[in-house]
């Protein structure tokens, strides 16, 4: 076969063996031997090519930019330039690891470049998290979202402790690929032992943990809806909002026992409100309020776009916008509400947004990007976000996730600490139109069950809408592109799991030893100048 051409096919099988488990079509322990095409095509390059190293680079960027298109195409829906940009930048970022993973391998030994290439893909995936363009949708550990049986030790390292176990099978895969290949069979048969090893016991502790598990706390009874508006057609043209309260008023209505404790409702399913008026008098908000009130016990979770005067005395926020006709700064929120029979109205404004979608990144630095972004609540800028979560508190105590926000687990470990029993996600996956994406969204909340120990309430405007157990099953879900209300039960926890108590430990120890290495890699290049 034409190397080349072979060159070729390690190249796409990387990138099909990668997307497969985020598509559904296959298990997501397929992840376990995914790069190993790639580790062939490094080690073939190295060979055939000792003196071109960027040759990997360009393979390597070619394997994860397919890998998103593949995963992620369903974006392009909503913004061609922001996916093209994203998988752009990721792709370049993850190949430029694949190449020092390889530069480490020539110029030291592949023992020290393995461990190379695990801290700094920890490392990239820890600060995803957490810098300007969060995209952690793609993080390997996730790839294992749907298979929750597998990963109950997610509560012990979070997501990337899956992100972990995926590298260090890889690696030992190859190893023994080679050793097979160069017919030392005695160390073929230490690697299996050791892919055995690192494969079977956290499977066998994460099975036996899930047999044994017994939900926490004690239950309640909610309601979630779902009104199945259309973002394209209906939501911000198509349909009066006071239509769509009439929907939700009804759906209500139609689930709502006097056991219920909660009625979850998915992401803007409220007009944009004004919060420096009186929010329990808004005429959007008063049936809610005049329903609890009929059942004290009885709580609303609604989303809703709120906006708020800006103070003028201090420096403008970056978000900031101006009203012509008001004659007033002020600030534009993707934002949860909790009603209930009192009078106070608990708000809290989503922290993390979208990029490119409800923000412009570096905006702060660029003022003039603030209005190139496009967002998903059916206006154009960026949105002003909240520093810190909000727990409502009434009978229970809730986390308000909306979104986006539910593929941060150091993030929802925050609600946790402050004392929430369960977690709330409200989103509107109507942006997110293929099953690839929609189920994607819906099994990200099955890890952040796991992680937190907590039970989750999923409201989705279009689909999926699930309850899903502390173990990460979906014990109730509905169907996409339905319109339908539902009760279940929950338990709420007050139990704080080890990875709510410490956090993204493995992600701080990556980002430590990778920037020791990194220094280690270029203090030898300067000396080898000299």
């Amino acid at each position: 076969m034409n190397q080349q051409l072979k060159n070729l096919l390690l190249t796409g099988l990387a990138a099909l063996l990668l997307s497969l488990p985020w598509l559904g079509i296959a298990p997501g322990w397929l992840l376990l031997g995914a790069l190993v095409p790639l580790f062939i095509l490094e080690d073939e390059l190295e060979r055939a090519h000792p003196f071109n190293p960027y040759l990997i680079f360009n393979y390597a960027f070619a394997a994860f930019w397919l890998w998103h298109l593949i995963t992620v195409w369903w974006v392009l829906k909503v913004t061609l330039w922001g996916i093209l940009f994203l998988s752009t930048a990721n792709a370049g970022i993850m190949a430029a690891i694949w190449w020092f993973f390889s530069r480490m391998k020539k110029r030291h030994n592949r023992q020290l470049a393995n461990i190379a290439l695990i801290a700094l893909w920890l490392s990239f995936e820890f600060l995803h998290h957490r810098w300007e363009i969060e995209w952690p949708w793609l993080c390997l550990g996730n790839g294992l979202a749907a298979q929750n049986k597998i990963i109950q030790w997610y509560e012990l390292t979070g997501m990337a402790g899956g992100s972990l176990w995926i590298l260090l099978s890889n690696i030992l895969i190859f190893s023994g690929w080679k050793k097979l290949k160069a017919r030392q069979y005695l160390l073929t048969m230490g690697y299996s032992l050791l892919l055995l090893l690192l494969i079977g016991l956290p499977l066998m502790w994460s099975l036996h943990r899930y047999a044994n598990y017994a939900e926490e706390g004690k239950s309640i009874e909610l309601a979630v809806l779902q009104p199945n508006i259309d973002p394209f057609t209906e939501k911000f043209s198509g349909m009066t909002a006071r239509e769509q309260l009439t929907i939700l008023l009804h759906l209500s209505d139609s689930v709502v026992s006097p056991q219920t404790q909660y009625v979850v409702a998915p992401e803007t399913c409220l007009p944009e409100l004004d919060e420096d008026n009186r929010l329990a008098e808004n005429p959007f908000i008063r049936p809610f309020v005049g329903r609890a009130k009929q059942a004290p016990r009885l709580n609303f979770i609604l989303g809703a776009m709120s906006r708020k005067q800006v103070n003028t005395s201090a420096a403008l926020p970056a978000a900031a916008r101006y009203d012509s006709v008001k004659k007033q700064w002020y600030e534009l929120y993707n934002s949860a509400l909790q009603v209930g029979s009192a009078d106070t109205i608990a708000i809290y404004h989503k922290s993390i947004l979208v990029a490119g979608v409800e923000k412009m990144p570096f905006q702060r630095y660029f003022r003039f990007l603030q209005s190139l972004s496009l967002d998903l609540g059916g206006t154009t800028g960026s949105l002003g976000i909240q520093q810190s979560p909000t727990v409502f508190e009434a009978t229970h105590r809730v986390a308000p996730v909306i979104c986006f926000e539910s593929l941060f687990g150091q993030h929802l470990t925050a609600f946790v600490k402050k004392g929430a029993q369960f977690l709330a996600v409200i989103t509107n996956d109507g942006w997110l139109p293929q099953p690839s994406g929609y189920r994607q969204h819906l099994h990200i909340s099955r890890i952040r069950a796991i992680e937190c120990r907590r039970s989750v309430v999923r409201s989705a405007n279009t689909g999926i809408s699930a309850i899903i157990n502390q173990r990460g099953d979906v014990v109730q879900q509905t169907l996409w592109k339905q319109r339908t209300a539902f009760r279940g039960t929950i338990h709420l926890n007050d139990q704080l799991s080890f990875y709510v108590k410490y956090g993204d430990y493995i992600g701080r120890i990556a980002l430590f030893t990778g920037s020791l290495l990194l220094l280690y890699f270029i203090s030898g290049s300067i000396m080898r100048k000299q």
